[in-house]
């Protein structure tokens, strides 16, 4: 009844047309990453951050060096 959310776990992103983004919640703080479409703004979660190791994850998967926050 109580299902958690499983979110789609890839292995790359396509570097032209998506950009790595960390959506933070104003209101209770949550954060999620995942990347977004550069031409339509459409925004794919990727992974819940509830600590500083799961960023620290998402970024070793992708090779990410530098992620922008959205609010």
């Amino acid at each position: 009844m109580f299902w958690k959310k499983t979110l789609v776990q890839k292995t790359s992103y396509d570097i032209e047309n998506q950009i790595p983004i960390l959506k933070c919640s104003i209101c209770n703080g949550e954060q999620v990453a995942g990347f977004k479409n550069i031409h339509t703004g459409k925004f794919e979660e990727i992974m819940c951050i509830k600590n500083h190791a799961d960023l620290e994850e998402f970024k070793q998967r992708y090779g990410i060096e530098k992620l922008e926050k959205e609010y």
